[in-house]
């Protein structure tokens, strides 16, 4: 019942909250030779001390998040995504606060204090929806409760996957930080430029999509759940394909648009943009991935994803020790590695969910996949023609405004091909698209029933 399934939900808020307490309180005492031990001997005794106030200070923001992510996790199970979606905007409009207003006050502390304020404002604009949902807070931390064990059976491998990404991440910045000073700016950049369309595309359909795939694994449906796992990951490709085409091929005024002109060398520009021409291949795997993870999850499955984290994490290790130290690819070594097992990920992810949902890699899913790579290399090809026309003939690119109008037209005409093909094809998560952006239209209707809206593109996605 709703009843229990909150009561179980504060006794998993409680323990988490204790475990978040007790992780609190070891940072707080050892924040100063945890921030030697991540930054080494590179940086003065000064900026290690600041670093550690800065530490101990955001470290408060973390049980916020604690609390606001439990939150979140309730609001979309019951298809409630546009609240979620809101606080992260709200926590970056802390931090700018902070800056903007407590600068003159705290000096660097502003931006750490802003980070606290963001913190609490996620989690703080949460709360009425949950409270309109019905949840009721209950201090209790009877671990025998029915749904608890289960929950402290599938947490641990969760926890560890995303121990070992962070670790994963640690590793990127020693193989860069030893290759040169700038190194780790280069890939940093790359990685960040790479992240757009997956944070925009894959996480948001991967987030939506679990509360529909456990519903239908909860109902023993594997039909139904193939089928919605197929058009997740269709509607995913269907927009990440175009993205990484516009990444690949606008590359250079990207790197100039998002990072600047005037303070980034055109040499650096160049290295950037070979970094993100090597991950931009990975980004729709990436993307898909974000799907195929929650798949899994739906499936109260958490040991799997955990061991093809641990193997891509050993190959990312063993490929990029070999390729910065060995072959000498500097940071192009890492970038090539982040790729590499970013596909061997994809392909573990998909040969394995194949055998738990029979028929996975079928019709429905390979044909419009193929369909639209094919929109996807044409759109390439139209895209790369005028871009390569117009920087020569009617740009003139030393100039910012210029690099911006022509990412825009050549981005707009690679658009617009990519749409003629994808109509011409037959793709159907091109009209699904469109009928949802005629629903996004009428945007009052939209948030005064949201959970109808998301229920409804879902169950006529097949109708379309």
């Amino acid at each position: 019942s709703q009843a229990e399934a909150f009561r179980m939900g504060s006794i998993v808020l409680n323990v988490l909250l204790v475990l978040f307490l007790v992780v609190t309180v070891l940072v707080l005492i050892f924040a100063e030779p945890l921030t030697k031990l991540r930054t080494g001997g590179a940086i003065s005794a000064e900026q290690i001390k600041i670093a550690t106030n800065l530490t101990r200070l955001m470290m408060f923001a973390q049980l916020f998040f604690a609390v606001s992510n439990f939150m979140t996790g309730i609001l979309q199970s019951y298809q409630r995504f546009i609240i979620p979606a809101i606080s992260p905007i709200l926590y970056n409009l802390g931090i700018v606060a902070g800056a903007v207003l407590l600068t003159d006050r705290l000096g660097i502390y502003a931006p750490g204090v802003g980070v606290v304020m963001g913190a609490f404002a996620h989690m703080i604009v949460q709360i009425p929806l949950v409270r309109k949902l019905g949840l009721k807070y209950t201090f209790s931390f009877n671990l025998k409760f029915p749904g608890v064990k289960q929950f402290l059976r599938l947490a641990p491998p969760r926890v560890l996957a995303l121990s070992l990404s962070e670790v994963r991440n640690l590793a990127m910045g020693f193989f860069a930080t030893s290759i040169g000073s700038l190194s780790f700016l280069v890939i940093r950049y790359g990685l960040l430029l790479m992240a757009i369309p997956i944070r925009f595309v894959g996480v948001p359909i991967g987030q939506a999509s679990l509360p529909f795939l456990s519903k239908e694994a909860a109902d023993t449906d594997i039909n139904h759940f193939r089928d919605l796992l197929v058009q997740s990951l269709n509607q995913v490709a269907f927009l990440a394909l175009p993205a990484t085409v516009l990444i690949l091929v606008l590359r250079i005024p990207f790197v100039r648009i998002i990072f600047g002109t005037a303070n980034f060398p055109w040499e650096m520009t160049l290295t950037v943009g070979r970094v993100v021409g090597i991950l931009s291949v990975s980004i729709v795997l990436q993307a898909m991935v974000h799907v195929m993870i929650r798949a899994f999850y739906a499936l109260k499955n958490t040991k799997v994803p955990l061991v093809i984290t641990l193997i891509d994490t050993a190959l990312y290790f063993a490929l990029s020790a070999g390729l910065v130290f060995g072959l000498q690819y500097g940071v192009l070594g890492i970038a090539i590695a982040t790729t590499v097992t970013a596909f061997v990920e994809f392909g573990l992810f998909l040969l394995l969910l194949n055998r738990l949902v029979t028929g996975l890699l079928g019709r429905p899913l390979l044909w419009p996949q193929f369909k639209m790579v094919l929109a996807s290399f044409l759109m390439a090809v139209f895209l790369y023609l005028p871009f390569r026309i117009f920087d020569e003939l009617v740009f003139n690119t030393s100039r910012a405004i210029e690099v911006v109008g022509l990412a825009v037209t050549t981005g707009t005409i690679g658009m617009l091909v990519y749409i003629y093909f994808a109509a011409l094809f037959e793709i159907k998560e091109l009209y699904l698209f469109v009928k949802l952006a005629n629903k996004f239209g009428n945007w009052r209707q939209l948030l005064s029933e949201t959970d109808e809206v998301v229920v409804e593109a879902y169950h006529g996605a097949d109708d379309v």
